[in-house]
């Protein structure tokens, strides 16, 4: 699947300090950025939709970027072209006579630079190329046997550790229906037994307990669809670290709140955790300037709300984990964020 969209480069432009130009064209997009030494801009030509321009078209076309500065007072503007297109031989027609015009591969994940055409545009040729490797890395390279399979079941290497954090909890509660009271006498969420007791590792345990069926299934249904979504967008690492941290904080809270309202009781679930992620998905679409796939901003802090009210309004839900696991899910991802912009600034920028 071509996972390289107008969305990620654009993402990759803004991050190193470039502004986007409106354009009434949704195959061209320009993006510019004062220098020292003037103005420079790319212009992204999306090649892939049935699109079809002439040499000539091709041309007035980069002399009106060009003439768009010029009448705002500008002098010195150098105008990169980026071609994104599966076909490059068509590409490669448009442009073989620009100098300052690259093609990128959208099915190979490849930067071509032609010999008559300049090697490197402001140090982009790197980021590009580094943006296009951890594209293709993400994409995955899968044998023809590999890949069959994985269709077959569904399954994307993009977020495996999601998969297998849903596996886990499944285990775990099958195990609790041969061991009985067990594990949850054990592991569940107790506060006497925490502060009292000095077993800290329940706020780590009571994670993956689930009391039934349904506790497990509405849990994970939410888990499988918007922990895939989160993992391919911030790393596996990453997201792991956010997921563990969501259900500590959320196992905190309640905790806190027991305390609070002098009032002890039994928990366990993945719900902090799973609220975790999905705070994290409402940071990321804000980012994403509200929009992300198929979701918006409005969509998911609705589903957010939606679910805090239910469970305020429900007997016998742990509120508290909710609202913890949400804070430090949207939390952490804005600091996980943060980090890979800061990352990429010193890097590259």
């Amino acid at each position: 699947m071509d996972i390289l969209t107008l969305e990620r480069l654009e993402t990759l432009f803004l991050d190193c300090g470039y502004n986007k130009i409106p354009s009434n064209l949704p195959e061209f997009n320009f993006y510019s950025r004062r220098e020292m030494q003037g103005i420079n801009v790319l212009y992204v030509i999306d090649y892939r939709q049935g699109l079809y321009i002439s040499k000539d078209q091709y041309a007035h076309m980069k002399e009106k970027i060009s003439d768009f500065f010029h009448d705002r007072g500008e002098r010195e503007i150098h105008v990169m072209t980026l071609v994104l297109c599966a076909d490059t031989e068509k590409a490669r027609k448009i442009c073989e006579s620009d100098s300052f015009c690259w093609i990128i591969d959208t099915q190979a994940y490849r930067l071509i630079i032609h010999e008559t055409q300049t090697a490197d545009f402001y140090g982009w040729k790197e980021l590009l190329e580094e943006h296009l490797f951890s594209l293709m890395k993400r994409s995955g390279e899968r044998t023809e046997a590999g890949r069959k399979w994985k269709t077959l079941w569904g399954l994307d290497e993009s977020h495996r550790a999601n998969q297998i954090l849903v596996a886990v909890n499944v285990i775990v509660f099958l195990i609790c229906t041969f061991t009985g009271e067990l594990l949850y006498n054990n592991g569940a969420l107790s506060v006497p037994w925490i502060l009292q007791g000095g077993q800290y590792y329940r706020l780590f345990t009571s994670m993956f307990l689930h009391w039934n069926v349904e506790h497990l299934f509405s849990n994970m249904i939410v888990l499988y669809y918007v922990g895939t979504i989160v993992e391919r967008e911030i790393g596996t690492l990453p997201y792991i670290a956010l997921y563990l941290l969501s259900g500590l904080a959320g196992n905190i809270f309640s905790v806190g709140y027991e305390m609070f309202i002098n009032l002890y009781g039994s928990s366990a679930g993945a719900s902090g955790a799973v609220f975790g992620v999905e705070g994290a998905l409402l940071f990321l679409v804000m980012a994403h300037r509200g929009k992300l796939e198929s979701m918006t901003a409005g969509r998911v802090a609705f589903a957010v709300a939606f679910s805090l009210y239910c469970g305020f309004t429900s007997v016998g839900i742990n509120n508290a984990a909710h609202v913890g696991g949400v804070l430090m899910g949207f939390t952490a991802a804005a600091v996980i964020a943060f980090c890979k912009k800061m990352g990429n600034f010193f890097k590259h920028c």
